[in-house]
C-alpha cells in the first residue's frame, strides 16, 4: 500500500496543508485544553517553504514541515497523519523525507517537541533514532513538553 502514496514538497500556503494543520490543532486542543495559553504562540504558522504532504489519490492524508532552528539544526513541526491512515508507516516516511531534505540544505541535526500524552508519536520518533534531550527554547520550563533530537 505504501507505493500508492505520493509525497510532494510545497509551502505552508498550500490549502491541503492548512486543512491538515487545522485538524492537528483541533486534536491537540481537545487533548490539552489547559495548555492552550502556554503553547498557542508556538503553533502560529509563519510562511514556511519546507512543507511535505502525502497524498493518496487526490486526498492529502499526512503532513509535516521543518524550519531552521539554528545554523546547524532544523526543527520538525506540524507532523500529522489522519487517523484512518495511521499505522501505515507514513510518519516514518515523512521524517525520512524531511531529514533528507534538511541534509541536502546543509543541516546536520533535527530537533522536535511533542507533548507528554503523545505516546505513539514519542515511540515513532524514538524508533527513528531521536533521543529525548533537555527542553530547548521556547519550551524551556514547560513540563508538558518532550524535546528530542537526532543527528541526520
Amino acid at each position: 500500500m505504501e507505493d500508492q502514496f505520493k509525497i510532494i514538497k510545497t509551502t505552508s500556503e498550500n490549502k491541503d496543508f492548512i486543512a491538515l494543520v487545522a485538524k492537528l490543532d483541533q486534536g491537540l486542543w481537545e487533548s490539552y485544553p489547559e495548555l492552550k495559553v502556554d503553547y498557542w504562540g508556538n503553533n502560529i504558522m509563519e510562511l514556511n517553504p519546507n512543507v511535505l504532504l502525502i497524498y493518496l489519490d487526490d486526498a492529502a492524508v499526512a503532513c509535516a514541515c521543518f524550519k531552521k532552528y539554528n545554523e546547524n539544526a532544523i526543527e520538525i513541526k506540524r507532523m500529522f497523519v489522519l487517523d484512518e491512515f495511521r499505522g501505515k508507516g507514513l510518519a516514518k516516511k515523512t521524517l525520512r523525507e524531511l531529514e533528507s531534505w534538511a541534509k541536502e540544505l546543509g543541516f546536520s541535526f533535527a530537533v522536535l517537541e511533542t507533548l507528554y500524552k503523545q505516546k505513539a508519536a514519542i515511540a515513532i520518533y524514538q524508533k527513528a533514532g531521536y533521543i529525548i534531550t533537555d527542553n530547548y527554547a521556547p519550551y524551556i520550563g514547560l513540563q508538558n513538553s518532550i524535546c528530542m533530537k537526532k543527528y541526520i
